[in-house]
Parts: structure tokens; sequence; C-alpha cells
């Protein structure tokens, strides 16, 4: 993909953006942190910026292109949390209805009080699990990676939730069914598998496998064919190799020090086969082209194309902070990680929403909501300014660098006619 205008046709600096990508072949490319970047920009209705820099593959010297499939882990859930949210606008589930309506094993389900796997003791939580706390991940749900607590110890001892585990939605459902919540819902702010309980329930809301209706109901009427959960014989060669981060790095034989370990060999990565546990919460595989699309559709007001994927009040429901109290993410923060966690950041249905962000300290806009993956892939949608940002890496963990907050900054850096 070639940018379809140029950047001072939508009010963009081109030499803010060539900075940029200066920035990230200097500071990250040709210093050893990152394989190589794509990134992607769109303002008022226009690519303004489409660059690729770098290798997909350091080891077999396949550069990257405007076409490579990442693993977009994380986000993956504002696609699912957009598809649930179909089903809510066709009036089939309630947001304020108890979850356990849908998983009646989950009934009893009590809160952690001391102990390990299987003997926990527990307390009753202060009010059930709603659909809305699943949504904003206020759920008293947890993700195994935290290693903080006893009970994501027992989601590591089971491998709840993870990817690469041999189970399926209905296993990880009756699972959890065995393990204390972390507390009582809506008191925290958790990263969890919360999303992958919402693609388990659309595809019992819907009558059809999640990943049946996520094809259906979205990815195919948008053309977002190289979307999927694994990916196909015939595009393999696309998909780019991922890698862990090593931020002190290594000296090589060479004497180069090199910042990157092999995490996932793309030919022979889990991604390449279908997989048996399909995760709402991480489990797509996207190109930035692909999930323009769906951004375009989200900043449109639902819309692409003839395609409506939700009502604009819907999105703007979607797009409003949901954590109670108007709190923002530091102040209800349980995690030990988020893909977000400034100050003046809130969480909406499926994504982290700005509240304020002279709080946040890098340049933003009100109502402004985004995400990220666990490989350091990013996206942010900007209303206010008519803005997409999209930036695709293969770095595991995003916590690496700080490179969201330096895209931030100096893409807004760019803009040169604001609508502010």
């Amino acid at each position: 993909m070639s940018a379809s205008a140029s950047p001072e046709s939508a009010g963009m600096s081109k030499a803010a953006f060539d900075r940029l990508e200066s920035h990230l072949k200097t500071r990250y490319i040709e210093a050893g942190r990152f394989p190589g970047t794509q990134l992607l920009v769109y303002r008022r209705g226009q690519v303004v910026h489409s660059a690729v820099q770098g290798f997909a593959d350091i080891e077999r010297k396949t550069v990257m292109k405007d076409d490579t499939i990442f693993r977009i882990y994380s986000m993956t859930k504002p696609i699912t949390s957009v598809a649930f949210m179909m089903l809510f606008e066709e009036g089939r589930v309630a947001l304020d209805e108890p979850v356990h309506k849908y998983i009646p094993e989950w009934k009893n389900l009590g809160v952690f009080q001391a102990g390990t796997r299987p003997a926990f003791l527990t307390r009753p939580p202060s009010r059930p699990m709603l659909i809305v706390d699943l949504l904003r991940h206020t759920s008293g749900l947890t993700y195994g990676f935290q290693q903080r607590s006893n009970v994501d110890a027992a989601y590591r001892e089971i491998k709840v939730g993870e990817i690469e585990k041999a189970g399926t939605l209905q296993s990880m459902i009756e699972d959890l069914a065995k393990i204390p919540l972390e507390f009582s819902p809506g008191e925290a702010w958790n990263y969890s598998v919360s999303t992958d309980v919402i693609g388990y329930l659309i595809g019992k809301i819907a009558g059809m496998p999640f990943e049946q209706f996520l094809q259906e109901r979205i990815l195919g009427p948008l053309g977002m064919k190289d979307t999927g959960f694994f990916v196909p014989a015939d595009k393999a060669h696309r998909l780019a190799a991922c890698y862990s981060a090593n931020p002190q790095g290594v000296t090589t034989s060479t004497g180069l020090k090199d910042g990157l370990t092999l995490q996932d060999d793309p030919t022979t990565s889990s991604f390449l086969t279908p997989p048996s546990f399909i995760s709402g919460g991480g489990g797509l595989c996207s190109t930035a082209s692909d999930y323009l699309t769906f951004c375009r559709a989200l900043l449109n007001g639902g819309e692409l194309d003839g395609v409506r994927l939700l009502g604009p009040k819907t999105l703007a429901l979607m797009t409003a902070n949901h954590l109670p109290g108007g709190r923002d993410l530091p102040e209800m923060l349980r995690s030990l990680f988020s893909e977000a966690s400034y100050n003046g950041i809130g969480f909406g249905l499926g994504w982290s929403v700005t509240m304020n962000p002279a709080q946040t300290l890098i340049p933003g806009s009100a109502g402004e909501y985004a995400w990220g993956g666990a490989a350091t892939t990013t996206f942010w949608i900007d209303p206010a300014e008519e803005l997409i940002t999209i930036f695709m890496t293969q770095v595991l963990p995003s916590s690496a660098y700080p490179i969201r907050r330096e895209l931030r900054a100096m893409v807004y850096a760019g803009i040169t006619d604001s609508n502010l």
C-alpha cells in the first residue's frame, strides 16, 4: 500500500513523518531493538503516511512489506467487543445482565481470601459479575501471566486462556468455574481473559461458532481477507517472525549488540494451523491494511462502504469511560500489566479511552480510543482530529520500550491544521 494523498493535503507535515521514520530506523531497527516496523496514518478520509522498514524475518532476511501478516494479540479485543455489541443492538443481550444467566456454573463463584489450588478459601462477591464487567475488565478474572497472586498461579497451572493451549472456549469456561475471582466485580480493573469469555458468549448467544460469527458479520463484509485465527498455507510466507526483547542486549561474535531473540518462527508457528482455543482476547493475525479497514468503520460512526457494524449511538456508548465513579485506570488498576495505564485514561467497552489529555502528559484528544497487542502492535482513533494511527512490529513484551508514547508525540507533532 502506498500513501494515497500527501500529508499536507490532510493538514499534516511530511517532514514530521520523515523525522518519525528516521527515529524508528536509528533508535529501534539499526539498534537491534525491532526487526522492522510498519506505520500507517490516516486522516480526513485518506491515507497520508504508509511506510515499512527493516525485516519481517531477520534470520531469512525477509523484508517487511505492506502486506506482512502480524500476530495482533490483544488488538483482537476491540473486534470481539464490537461483535458482541452487534448482538446487544439486536436486543439479544443486555450489559447489566449477570454473566451467570449465560454461564450457570459461574453462579456461585467466590472471591479469593486465602489458599492455593484446589483448596481456596473464598467469600461471596458483593454483587454478581455483570456483562459490562467483562467488556471493561472489572470482572474479577485475571491472566496467568500477571504472576501476582495465587489465583493467577492457578490459571498458569491449568493453562487457562493461553493461546497455545490445547483446550477450547468451553473447557476454559469449565476451568474458570473452579477458580475464585481476584476481587468482587466492579471493585478494580484487572487485565484478564474477560474478552475470551465475551467470545464464548458470542458463540452461545448467536448460536454459531464465535469464529464463524466474526467471519460472517465483520471480517467478510468489510473485506478483511487477511485477518483470521490462523494463517492459511498460501499466505504463510507473509507471516512475520516474532521476537522477545532483550533490552540489555547481548554481544554477538561480531561485536554487535543484539536485543532480540526469536520467539516464534513463522515457518513452524502455531498460528499456521487452526487452533482449538479460539481466543477473542488475543488470537487474531492481521495486516495493517485490514486493521485500518476496521478502524475506518469505527471512525465513520460504525459504517464503511455500505457495511454497518454498529450505530453511532452504540459506538458512543462503547467509547465513553465505563470505570465506576468515572475514575481513570491508575486509580483502579490491580494489574501488573496493561496496554495503557496513563493518568487521565479510562476504559470503555473494549478499549482505553482518553478523558483528560493534559493528565496523560502526551498529546491527544478527549474521546480518543486505543489499544495494543503483546507484540508491540498498537492503534488509536482520534475522532476529533479524524485521525487513525496503526503501528506494527513483532516484539514481546509491549512494555519493553516506550515506543507508544513516542509515536503519539511524533504523530501529533505532524498535525499542522488541527480541528480543535
